[in-house]
């Protein structure tokens, strides 16, 4: 067991450093395995990989058809174009909301988050300099819309958390939607009331938004190219297939992907150079992920694992508060809310799944608690969506990063803890 806390905190610290996880995993996979008594070539050569290949296998459709309708979605202008019509509706002089509102609405319609990101900035810019808002709560409020309760809480989301807690538990998307929309809830509420205390506070120190940060971002005034109800028409279009006629998630997106090509064939010239930045990223995505599933996949071949498992299943009280630890600590240790959701699920699934049949608790809490808790610690310093959002802001983590740890970690801790006393009771 040793061996594996050590090995996590080698992950923990070269991540925090800004190495990639791509090599930093195998390095401490290795050192699991050393001290767990593996021989290190097999370790890494079969065990390491069989673990990073399988959830490559299972998984780079559905993250190449999400990379393409993300991108999509923004070089069609539709994401700009739903974003725009948010702050016409919500109104300008409400920045924080009308960008929390805009970025919900994308990630909660399949978009990836890291596209969010780009496709939000500008416009959250713009608000911000309307309303004089310092310009590091940027990040914060970016964050709180993209990366917590439609990524992981609200059911029926085609985020990837959700997807992969049907696989493993055998549910389905929609799984439990109290224990959901109630995280949902606590979440979105604590998150902009933070965000609001933090404006007045800031705005009472004399910080108002300085241009010279946002690297000279102009008033977006480039023509939008597209309608906000084709963006929100594929948006809506992905959620109802995958939750309302049932297809599978790349039937779901691709139906999205269609409805944006159909619209926009008169941007035909765009698609082959979108397919190629898509194809790109959608694998530097599945890398980042499968490289943390190979690393959980050593440490669950050392006799410490075992171990493990028994002190996580008799913490006391609920299983469901063992699998909550299991998966925070996994998802903040990889800087990954699917990474460590999978690399939990992946040894303790099968498990949980007999407890919830022998005890009577519903599979469907372990899903939605699995999806939440994965959204707690993920967003610590290391994590990568962190740092590409506060690159992107052109900030670094002692400007914006306290916001962002109240808004992604610790509030996503008080509502998984809020679920858990619930899904005990049974109430799903």
């Amino acid at each position: 067991m040793l061996g594996i806390f050590l090995g996590l905190v080698v992950l923990i610290i070269l991540a925090y450093k800004g190495f990639h996880i791509v090599w930093v995993a195998p390095i401490a996979a290795l050192v699991v395995a050393l001290t767990g008594g593996l021989d290190l070539f097999t370790a890494y050569t079969q065990t390491y990989m069989d673990g990073l290949v399988s959830f490559t296998k299972s998984w780079f459709p559905v993250f190449l058809f999400g990379a393409i309708f993300g991108k999509m979605m923004e070089v069609t202008g539709s994401a700009k174009a739903v974003a725009l019509m948010i702050r016409n509706l919500v109104g300008s002089q409400r920045a924080i909301l009308a960008v929390v509102i805009a970025c919900s609405a994308l990630t909660y319609g399949g978009v990836s988050l890291f596209v969010v990101v780009f496709a939000i900035y500008p416009k959250a810019v713009e608000l911000f300099r309307e309303a004089d808002i310092s310009n590091r709560l940027i990040p914060g409020t970016i964050a709180l819309g993209a990366f917590t309760f439609t990524m992981t809480a609200l059911p029926g989301s085609p985020q990837l958390n959700n997807l992969i807690a049907s696989q493993y538990l055998k549910t389905n998307t929609m799984a439990a939607p109290i224990l959901g929309i109630t995280a949902s809830i606590i979440m979105f509420i604590l998150g902009y009331l933070w965000l609001k205390y933090r404006e007045r506070k800031l705005r009472n120190a004399g910080e108002h938004f300085e241009e010279s940060i946002n690297k000279g971002v102009k008033v977006d005034s480039e023509k939008i190219s597209s309608h906000w109800a084709i963006g929100l028409l594929a948006l809506v279009s992905v959620v109802v297939s995958l939750n309302v006629l049932k297809l599978t998630a790349i039937y779901a997106i691709g139906i999205g992907i269609i409805i944006l090509t159909v619209f926009h064939i008169n941007q035909y010239k765009k698609f082959a150079n979108t397919l190629n930045e898509a194809a790109q990223g959608s694998v530097s995505s599945i890398m980042n992920t499968a490289a943390a599933v190979g690393f959980g996949s050593v440490v669950r071949a050392v006799p410490g694992f075992a171990a493990l498992t028994g002190y996580l299943l008799n913490l006391g009280g609920s299983p469901l508060l063992s699998e909550a630890v299991a998966i925070t600590t996994l998802a903040g240790a990889t800087g990954s809310s699917s990474g460590g959701m999978t690399i939990a699920l992946e040894a303790l699934a099968p498990t949980y799944l007999k407890i919830a049949e022998a005890t009577g608790i519903s599979a469907e809490a372990f899903h939605r608690i699995a999806t939440v808790a994965s959204g707690g610690l993920d967003t610590l310093p290391h994590c990568g969506a962190v740092v590409t959002l506060l690159s992107v802001c052109n900030l670094k983590h002692k400007d914006s990063y306290f916001d962002i740890g109240i808004v992604c970690c610790v509030i996503p801790l008080i509502a998984t803890a809020v679920i858990v006393i619930m899904g005990s009771f049974g109430i799903v």
